[in-house]
């Protein structure tokens, strides 16, 4: 039986608070999953290394050179799968309100139609003698502790 939208809401707000409260321990949950995709995908590749030797097997005694290669392929293929990481999804985050409530983080934009990212957007643009950056903080900083004497 599904849930309901109210029961799902709750469910995702309780989850969001436990890890809140003790991330720790939600990490350790969430890392049971992530041992059984890791292991699903190790037995997968071990599967394909079996079968690729089957091929190599079966290439050699019917003096079949293509299937050999098939076989080899296929086994290197299964072993790059079984030994490379899962991507696993990002964590979506989010920022805990007044009323305690949590709502999910506004994601940041990526790459554009053009293909390049926020910062290269920003080197474009000319810096404002208002905008109060980073690295012009950083710069006010240096100026102040140059002209009062810190060296």
């Amino acid at each position: 039986m599904p849930l309901s939208e109210h029961e799902q809401h709750l469910l995702e707000q309780m989850e969001q608070a436990l890890y809140a409260e003790d991330p720790k321990f939600a990490s350790q949950m969430q890392g049971s999953k992530a041992r059984d995709r890791l292991r699903h995908r190790i037995m997968i590749g071990v599967a394909a290394v079996l079968a690729g030797l089957v091929l190599v097997v079966l290439g050699v005694v019917n003096e079949a050179v293509w299937l050999g290669a098939i076989g080899f392929a296929l086994m290197v293929g299964g072993a790059a799968y079984a030994v490379t990481p899962p991507r696993s999804p990002k964590p979506t985050l989010g920022a805990v309100g007044q009323d305690g409530t949590v709502r999910a983080h506004a994601p940041t934009k990526g790459a554009g139609a053009g293909g390049r990212s926020g910062r290269a957007r920003k080197a474009d643009k000319p810096r404002q003698s208002g905008s109060s950056g980073f690295m012009q903080r950083l710069e006010e900083r240096w100026d102040k502790r140059r002209n009062n004497g810190w060296r």
